[in-house]
């Protein structure tokens, strides 16, 4: 009897592992209209908190690139001293320490006409307040939050569930 307790303590742990969503929320910058000009990415950004473990998808044209840049070359809009780049048309950038990202397009006054973007990132649990985030999919029906389980914690948590039942 008590074996069985066991086992099924270890296969509920293993469950809450499994489906128990992590808290992080992954942002699509621009929501539909992506990362382009004649976006106010000030605006987008207004209604968002943004927590460590988050992430933003920039989706955008392979005519424009994404770099991250120090408070300065944002301000200035100054390219070429990026601390990040990218132009594959699909960056996701993970937000892994608190303090505010900068992030603008590289291409020759693109800056300059709005695209670009501060990002204050909160340290603490990542994002789980009903900021209605945009996904990384184009479907509307899709859902903000991302189902980020560790799979290697999925197969040891499985692996001493089983062991734990077979010793029982």
């Amino acid at each position: 009897m008590g074996s069985s307790n066991v086992a099924m303590t270890c296969l509920s742990l293993v469950l809450c592992m499994v489906f128990v969503p992590s808290l992080a929320t992954v942002y699509t910058v621009g929501d539909t209209s992506g990362w382009t000009t004649g976006v106010d990415y000030t605006v987008w950004t207004k209604d968002k908190t943004f927590k460590v473990g988050d992430s933003l998808v920039f989706n955008y044209p392979t005519s424009h690139t994404v770099d991250e840049v120090s408070s300065g070359d944002y301000s200035s809009c100054t390219v070429g001293n990026s601390i990040t780049t990218d132009n594959t048309g699909a960056t996701t950038v993970a937000l892994k320490t608190a303090g505010t990202h900068y992030f603008i397009c590289g291409v020759l006054g693109h800056c300059g006409n709005g695209m670009k973007l501060a990002v204050k990132v909160e340290s603490g649990s990542p994002s789980s307040s009903g900021d209605k985030p945009s996904t990384t999919t184009k479907s509307p029906a899709d859902t903000s939050s991302s189902w980020n389980v560790s799979p290697f914690m999925v197969v040891v948590i499985t692996w001493v569930a089983l062991f734990v039942m077979v010793i029982s």
